[in-house]
């Protein structure tokens, strides 16, 4: 059942306090999309506790995750496009549904990103002698995207999207290299393959993808960040954005840990390619 459905028909059974957040939503479902926490607390006249309290009444993890399953809920759907557009949409509205949809995403990903993984997965990609990115289909643009974020540090870095290359380079692997593996599913039987070889060969697997999937259950280590789209039936969106986001976070995080002098290194990398670019033109209004 949609959220929205699913509000109107407890409706009854909400109390005094969170009916008037349900009211609210009700009314003006965009708008809660698009609030804060406090504010949707003030337009209901209630405390921010409520409105907390009114979201895991409807089975939500809290107010980030109850605003995806509603923005989710606004529409039917177009199957292996994405859950919020309709066929009749036009421009303006299928627009807005996908960035509504990806804010939300990312809203969620943000609050059920574990920084203690994080931040160890950073210690091993610092003390890493090599890391290797892999990725297939959708998650082969995040392992390429990854590649050129680790390229500009002082390390050995790959990225393969093809299997058979992904498994030599596991066979190669040994004690001190890194891979991580991405995956929205972590159903991938190929991935889950690769994860046990590069375990057999002693290399450190760090997977990016749902902890209880069966490719968390082969890896070293596991960065969950909750998207629920089903990218059986739909297109994967907002899932590649959050995992791109991810990548940035461990980005920032390895140059943070190498400190000052790692920072003049990066300086002096952007100062080397930029004879490649044209100088920027001023336009008068």
């Amino acid at each position: 059942m949609k959220t929205l459905e699913l509000i109107q028909k407890n409706l009854d059974t909400f109390s005094k306090s969170e009916r008037k957040v349900a009211e609210v939503i009700i009314a003006s479902p965009q708008i809660a999309i698009h609030s804060s926490i406090a504010t949707l607390a003030k337009m209901a006249e209630v405390s921010e506790p409520t409105v907390n309290r009114f979201c895991r009444r409807l089975d939500t993890k809290g107010f980030p995750d109850f605003k995806l399953h509603l923005a989710q809920s606004l529409a039917n759907g177009t199957p292996y496009v994405n859950r919020n557009v309709n066929e009749d949409d036009g421009p303006e509205a299928y627009s807005a549904k996908i960035f509504e949809s990806t804010m939300a995403c990312l809203d969620v990903a943000k609050n059920s990103l574990n920084s203690a993984l994080v931040n160890k997965a950073v210690d091993v990609l610092t003390q890493a002698n090599k890391i290797s990115f892999f990725g297939l289909g959708a998650s082969s643009a995040v392992a390429h995207d990854a590649l050129n974020k680790f390229s500009r540090f002082n390390i050995p870095v790959s990225c393969f999207d093809d299997i058979i290359m992904q498994k030599m380079n596991c066979i190669n692997s040994s004690e001190g290299d890194v891979i991580v593996l991405i995956s929205h599913t972590g159903r991938t039987k190929a991935l889950v393959e690769v994860a046990q070889l590069a375990r057999e060969n002693d290399a450190f697997v760090i997977a990016l993808t749902p902890a209880h999937s069966p490719l968390a259950q082969q890896s070293n280590l596991v960065l969950s960040a909750s998207v629920p789209e089903d990218t059986d039936i739909y297109m994967p969106m907002a899932s590649r954005i959050v995992q791109m986001v991810v990548i940035d976070v461990l980005a920032t995080g390895f140059t943070l840990r190498r400190g000052p002098k790692f920072i003049e290194h990066l300086k002096r990398i952007k100062s080397g390619i930029r004879e490649s670019r044209f100088d920027k033109i001023n336009i008068e209004p």
